[in-house]
């Protein structure tokens, strides 16, 4: 066996024996909640479709409608690759949340890269919290700065670690959790960055569409904007159902990282159709107030028939809805018999969470009727009961 074969069988042992082996199940359709995979229908509470807009009619029409536009851009932005759907879709970004300017990227993961990388260096420094999403800590570590990670939502912390920082200072956090649901002390991390003179960048991803007047986001709901929040991502896979991403904020910082971000610079353009049917969402999500109401109400169902069933469910006013299990072997154990239930639910396990805190990631869409998530609590009872008695 060579090396290289020794490390890769090494780490398959590894995560086999620790109940860490990620699991690969293919969707054959998808109509709102409802999947079929490997013939089963099942209902999905594992994915991000906040707002039911990945196979809404309307988005569907947007694409056939946009597919003369061309399956690929050919180049990047700034070679030949820049559409006019692109540039509309920017332009409708920026309005809807009160920015100057917007800038297109492939993917969150590549604009969080493009950010951190684009503005960050040896002698700077960029502040995180713990939980933040992995592309953010990789953007940092891309950019050889400084990473200073404090401990989660304590605002109090952030502040310390930016006072002892030297150079530029970058204060970057998600805005809404996404493996706790739980959002950020926006308004306390902003203050601390004026107080510092750092730059505040706050990923939205899954905030865009549910949090804030017209679904703005986190940023908006907590009462900020530009000045106090100079930058953030806006990502279109989660509620807003397509593919794509976006930075939105301060015109000096978008130009900046239009000239300076390899991820922006190095790569071909979404599709121009993509682009059409993400700026066809943008403006069904500003929309979707009947939405973010029936998913408000599907959260407190859920939160509520948990708390008569004696399930603990972690704090959190979002549609990310996690139970704490804490090993492994048990939490892959729920969700499969979840699953047999028909019911399809993430377990997570670390590194995605800390060691020790495998969870159930229960997610809500406003396309999820009562009687689903009803039939998903009675499944979780079931569960749980038959585990205890295992144990």
């Amino acid at each position: 066996m060579t090396r290289w074969q020794q490390r890769l069988h090494d780490a398959a042992q590894q995560r086999a024996a620790h109940a860490a082996k990620r699991t690969l199940h293919t969707v054959q359709r998808r109509e709102g909640a409802r999947v079929w995979v490997d013939d089963r229908e099942l209902i999905d509470f594992a994915g991000n479709d906040y707002l039911g807009l990945a196979s809404d009619p309307r988005l569907i029409q947007a694409l056939r409608d946009a597919a003369p536009l061309g399956v690929g851009a050919s180049a990047s932005h700034l070679v030949s690759g820049h559409h006019a759907a692109h540039a509309a879709l920017e332009q409708a970004l920026a309005r809807w949340l009160d920015a100057p300017r917007a800038l297109l990227l492939g993917s969150g993961y590549a604009a969080n890269l493009a950010v951190l990388q684009g503005l960050l260096g040896r002698a700077d420094h960029c502040v995180q919290d713990r939980l933040n999403h992995a592309s953010l800590i990789d953007g940092a570590r891309l950019a050889a700065c400084a990473l200073h990670r404090y401990p989660h939502a304590d605002a109090e912390a952030a502040e310390r670690q930016l006072a002892r920082s030297t150079g530029l200072a970058v204060l970057a956090s998600d805005g809404v959790f996404s493996m706790d649901g739980d959002v950020a002390p926006l308004a306390a991390l902003a203050d601390a960055c004026a107080r510092h003179d750092a730059l505040f960048y706050v990923d939205e991803a899954h905030a865009l569409g549910v949090l804030g007047n017209t679904g703005a986001g986190s940023v908006a709901a907590a009462g900020l904007g530009t000045a106090q929040v100079p930058l953030r991502l806006c990502t279109f896979g989660k509620a807003l159902g397509c593919y794509g991403a976006a930075l939105v904020g301060d015109g000096e910082l978008i130009e900046h990282l239009q000239q300076s971000a390899r991820p922006y610079i190095y790569t071909t353009a979404l599709p121009p159709a993509l682009a059409e049917v993400a700026h066809a969402a943008v403006l069904l999500a500003q929309g979707a107030d009947g939405e973010r109401t029936r998913l408000q109400e599907n959260f407190a169902r859920l939160r509520n028939g948990a708390a008569q069933l004696g399930l603990s469910m972690m704090p959190s006013a979002t549609p990310i809805q996690p139970l704490l299990v804490g090993d492994n072997a048990g939490t892959l154990a729920l969700a499969d018999a979840l699953r047999m239930q028909g019911f399809w639910v993430g377990a997570i396990r670390p590194p995605t969470v800390p060691q020790g805190q495998a969870r159930l990631r229960i997610t809500l869409s406003a396309t999820h009727r009562p009687a689903d998530i009803d039939g998903l609590l009675a499944a979780l009872a079931q569960a749980t009961r038959e585990a205890a008695h295992a144990h």
